[in-house]
């Protein structure tokens, strides 16, 4: 299989490495997929976000909050296997509202989970990332399945946390499909707290890569444009820490 190589993110690799995050449109996030493994199951795998699960742990007691999540392990030569079901786990310091306990949320499916668009995204984020650290290094990885809700009377928080760091090494957000919403802009901060950039993910593919030890991130709310049809954002976070 090809490994993707720093210089097919062109100027998205150096804004990463020079300022901490990095905006990739669309199609260049495709092909940068598709140069690393298979995406022929896509239409499936976007598919399996209308089966997530509510998040029973909300701080706010907010229902707009589905997902999945899943744990993979990367060796140093970057082989990606999945680990046993677990629960997901912040610190207070990274995340004070929904921090300080062990959450369990439904798994991601089997067949999701080895689909070949969740491995050629792991893949490749194994590869950038490994990159990144300019080293060979095992990699603990989380994978989060998000859909974020929105009616007529209720907005839909996709970082209810507000800016933060999320504790890891690395973070990819994957947008997945946006379905009569508005708003949802991604914004990047220092670790000063100084305004960095924003960005909007607004079509299938449109990604944000964040070098988390240097930056905060966060997302507005989302509004439906229209209060009489389901509204939602889709998006897959994958999280990775070295081990």
């Amino acid at each position: 299989m090809s490994v993707p190589k720093p210089h097919l993110l062109k100027a998205e690799f150096s804004h990463l490495t020079d300022n901490g995050f990095a905006f990739v449109p669309a199609q260049e996030m495709r092909g940068m997929l598709e140069a690393c493994g298979s995406l022929k199951d896509w239409d499936a795998f976007a598919a399996s976000w209308n089966d997530l699960k509510t998040d029973e742990y909300m701080a706010d007691k907010g229902r707009y909050r589905k997902r999945r999540y899943a744990v993979y392990h990367a060796d140093v030569s970057g082989t990606v296997t999945r680990e046993g079901h677990q629960p997901h786990y912040q610190t207070l310091d990274y995340n004070p509202l929904h921090g300080g306990v062990e959450r369990w949320f439904e798994p991601v499916t089997d067949a999701i989970g080895t689909s070949a668009s969740m491995q050629t995204i792991l893949k490749f984020c194994t590869q950038l990332f490994t990159q990144m650290k300019n080293a060979s290094v095992a990699w603990h990885i989380e994978a989060h399945q998000f859909r974020i809700e929105a009616g007529k009377d209720m907005k839909g928080q996709p970082t209810p946390e507000g800016m933060h760091r999320d504790g890891r090494d690395y973070v990819l957000v994957l947008l997945i499909k946006r379905e009569n919403i508005q708003s949802g802009v991604t914004s990047i901060h220092s670790l000063e707290k100084k305004p960095l950039g924003s960005f909007t993910l607004a079509q299938p593919f449109d990604a944000a890569l964040v070098d988390d030890a240097r930056v905060f991130h966060g997302v507005t709310a989302v509004e439906p444009v229209d209060a009489a049809k389901p509204a939602y954002r889709d998006v897959l976070v994958v999280t990775f820490k070295a081990e």
